[in-house]
């Protein structure tokens, strides 16, 4: 964290469920300025599993998960908190889904999933992701009736997640560790989302079209660290000052300058996150 601040490089610590969650607000406050906290159940942590695998060839990781059930209370405990300012990783993930059960444990994703934005993790599920979004949320700039009016305390705990329009809720957010089509690309910016892109993309040719045509404007660059290390330290622990080397990938595939990419970038995370 202080390598980052010392490269005036900012960052969110994303929880995945409630012990993280909590010790991503700790961490945000010990630090005055650049480290923010994001809250949330992530979708693996609704079961017991062991999970090993190896996205980078040069990078192999594992570790067991406890099922926790949603506690609305406690995580708006913590969404109350000054630093955080956003709710996630919350999302579907069907690639460590078993093959017993299965559409029974999908179904138990997207509860807890619904009503709880805003940093979306999607993995082999944007046919479903997309569909809840559609279902239950609006675009801001779209007209979806009167808004209905917040309190002042809940609006300060809530309005840098949705407001409530009719029976839908505009939501402004973004897919994380993007992996999917263009086509599917372009429907997340129907809605409004933004998606990110990290180290895997110094090493994997698979994102090149998607981010040659996806507006700047649209991007948002992470590490997910501590793993998909960008290269020149692929094979290394990853961090949050290696973010500069996601810069340069986009800079390159876009043919556009770092300083531009880092300048569009940072003005989307700060627009969005509202820091």
């Amino acid at each position: 964290i202080r390598r980052a601040l010392k490269d005036n490089i900012w960052l969110i610590n994303v929880g995945s469920q409630h012990s993280t969650s909590k010790r991503a607000v700790e961490f945000a406050e010990k630090f005055p300025q650049g480290v923010f906290a994001a809250i949330g159940l992530h979708p693996i942590h609704l079961k017991e599993q062991k999970i090993r695998e190896e996205i980078d060839p040069l990078e192999e990781f594992g570790f067991e998960t406890r099922p926790e059930i949603f506690d609305y209370e406690e995580y708006k405990k913590l969404a109350g908190h000054k630093k955080v300012v956003a709710i996630g990783e919350v999302g579907l993930d069907y690639y460590h889904l078993p093959e017993k059960n299965c559409e029974a444990e999908r179904e138990k994703q997207k509860e807890n999933f619904i009503d709880k934005p805003i940093i979306i993790h999607c993995r082999e599920a944007h046919g479903d992701i997309l569909e809840i979004l559609k279902n239950f949320y609006c675009h801001p700039e779209r007209r979806c009736g009167r808004a209905k009016k917040l309190g002042r305390e809940e609006k300060k705990n809530d309005e840098i997640l949705h407001c409530v329009q009719n029976d839908k809720m505009v939501l402004r957010g973004v897919i994380h560790s993007f992996g999917g089509r263009w086509s599917q690309a372009q429907e997340y910016f129907e809605l409004g989302f933004f998606i990110g892109f990290n180290g895997l993309i110094t090493f994997a040719r698979d994102y090149d079209k998607v981010i040659k045509n996806a507006p700047l404007e649209r991007i948002l660059i992470e590490t997910d660290c501590p793993y998909l290390t960008p290269i020149p330290h692929r094979g290394k622990r990853n961090e949050p000052s290696y973010v500069k080397f996601v810069a340069e990938k986009i800079a390159e595939i876009k043919e556009i300058s770092f300083d531009e990419v880092a300048e569009i970038t940072t003005k989307n995370a700060k627009n969005l996150f509202r820091i």
